[in-house]
C-alpha cells in the first residue's frame, strides 16, 4: 500500500482527532456552554436558558478542565470576580454539582439577611420594587414581587421574592473567609445557596466561569420529538441576550 493510501485511509480519525482537541481546547479554555435547570436566578436566568460560561474571567483550576483531567490546587493566571458577577462554580461539599449563582460577597465581607433585605458590611443594600407576576409549582399559584437591587459600587439587577418572612430571609452574620465568596441566587426564597450549610462559601478555587451571554432559550412547552412544536417553544427575545 502507497504511503498517500495510508495517509487517506486514516484523515477521517485523524480529522475527529484534531476537531476533538480543537473542541477541547475552546471547553477548556474559552467557552463552556451551560443550561439552567432550576429556577433559583429567577428572573435574570430562566429554565431552559443556555449559556455561554467564559472561563478565562477568572482564570483556571482543576474544575476548569473535563473530568478533572488536570488536578492541582490553587488557580493558575487568576484573576479576581467581581461583586455581582453571575458566577457558576463546583459545590464545595460535592463537587461533582455544578451551580449557577450571583457573587454578593467578596473576602472579609460580612453578609445579612434581615426581613428579606441583603446587608452587606452593616449597610442594607438598596431594592426598588419594580414589578408583580405570579408562579406555579403545579399544585398552587404563588404571587412575587420583582425589584431593582443595587449593591455597593453601583450595579443593579434583578431579584424576585415571595415573602421578606421566609426560611432564609433572616440569617446570621456570614463573615467570607479569605479566598472565598458568598453566592446568592436573584431567586431569594427559593435558591440553595451560600446562605445554607449545604453550599456555604465558595472557595475561588471551586469557581468555573463568569455567565457572558444567552445563545439560547425555550420554555419547555414541546417534547423532542414534537418537531412541529420546536419554533412556538424558543424564546426569540432572550437569544443573544448579555447577562448581568
Amino acid at each position: 500500500m502507497s504511503d498517500k493510501k495510508k495517509e487517506s485511509k486514516f484523515e477521517p480519525f485523524r480529522t475527529i482527532v484534531i476537531a476533538g482537541l480543537i473542541a477541547l481546547g475552546f471547553r477548556s479554555f474559552l467557552f463552556e456552554p451551560f443550561n439552567i435547570p432550576s429556577g433559583s436566578m429567577m428572573p435574570t436566568l430562566l429554565v431552559g436558558d443556555y449559556l455561554f460560561v467564559s472561563k478565562y474571567s477568572y482564570g483556571y483550576s482543576r474544575y476548569s478542565f473535563p473530568l478533572g483531567l488536570i488536578k492541582f490546587d490553587g488557580r493558575i493566571a487568576d484573576s479576581q470576580p467581581e461583586r455581582g458577577d453571575i458566577a457558576v462554580f463546583r459545590q464545595p461539599n460535592k463537587t461533582s454539582i455544578t451551580f449557577i449563582k450571583r457573587i454578593v460577597g467578596l473576602p472579609g465581607d460580612q453578609i445579612q439577611v434581615k426581613g428579606g433585605i441583603l446587608h452587606i458590611n452593616g449597610n442594607a443594600v438598596e431594592r426598588q420594587q419594580v414589578g408583580e407576576g405570579t408562579a406555579t409549582n403545579g399544585v398552587s399559584v404563588m404571587s412575587y414581587s420583582v425589584y431593582h437591587e443595587t449593591l455597593p459600587g453601583g450595579r443593579t439587577h434583578l431579584i424576585q421574592e415571595m415573602t421578606d418572612q421566609g426560611s432564609l430571609d433572616d440569617t446570621v452574620v456570614f463573615t467570607v473567609l479569605p479566598g472565598h465568596y458568598f453566592m446568592m441566587g436573584d431567586n431569594r426564597d427559593n435558591s440553595r445557596d451560600s446562605r445554607t450549610s449545604a453550599v456555604g462559601m465558595v472557595p475561588a478555587q471551586n469557581l468555573i466561569g463568569k455567565a457572558q451571554r444567552l445563545f439560547f432559550s425555550h420554555n419547555s412547552s414541546a417534547r423532542i420529538w414534537e418537531i412541529w412544536k420546536w419554533p412556538f417553544a424558543i424564546r426569540y427575545g432572550r437569544l443573544g441576550d448579555g447577562i448581568t
